[in-house]
């Protein structure tokens, strides 16, 4: 069976595809991106299913059985706990402590509608390039990064509309264009969204 790519903000929504259970658990089926944080390492993995006691995740990255996992399925919303096995770009994790799924998804669901919902973005410090159509290039500083956008500094040359290339490590170039800009901070958006795979280390943007 294929697996399913997500890069549409869209896609990040939870989908109810089925309930099902497995030795006595209740097992819900979503389609959701997660932030990950493991040791030294943080990135975006997808939540396959969840139950109260644990969740199945998938990522490309190497994931070891033992490894403490923090999710956060949300800003509020963070589960930990610890990968009991590990296959083919999936894991299942064992909660540390039991969860109501019912009132988490919907506390999730609710999130998403209210206003000034954010995609889960990873927290870093990357070094980056702004180059401009007519080929100029000024170095910049990410701080934060997710599907369709970016956090950086910068030296209060960047207004609101300004549009230019974005070049990550790696090579990854996205068209960008400056949401907000005040106090040496702003926002990007990416006219094209990163692949989640692209986000699923933030080691591979270390600088």
């Amino acid at each position: 069976m294929s697996q399913r790519r997500f890069s549409d903000p869209v896609e990040e929504q939870d989908i109810a595809a089925s309930t099902d259970r497995r030795e006595g658990d209740r097992y819900r089926t979503v389609w959701r991106i997660a932030k990950v944080i493991r040791n030294g390492d943080a990135g975006l993995w997808r939540v396959r299913n969840i139950s109260d006691r644990g969740m199945m995740l998938a990522a490309d990255v190497p994931i070891a059985v033992g490894e403490k996992l923090e999710v956060a399925l949300s800003d509020t919303v963070v589960i930990r706990g610890e990968v009991v096995w590990s296959d083919a770009g999936r894991c299942g994790v064992s909660f540390d402590q039991e969860v109501d799924v019912a009132h988490v998804l919907k506390q999730l669901a609710a999130e998403q509608r209210a206003t000034g919902y954010r995609q889960p973005r990873l927290s870093l410090q990357t070094k980056a390039e702004a180059v401009t159509d007519e080929g100029a290039a000024t170095p910049i500083e990410l701080v934060d990064l997710s599907q369709n956008g970016a956090g950086f500094v910068h030296d209060g040359h960047f207004e609101v509309g300004r549009e230019f290339d974005l070049i990550l490590a790696g090579g990854v170039k996205r068209r960008a264009i400056v949401r907000w800009s005040r106090g040496g901070r702003g926002g990007l958006w990416l006219t094209q969204p990163l692949d989640r795979a692209d986000l699923e280390s933030i080691r591979r943007f270390e600088s």
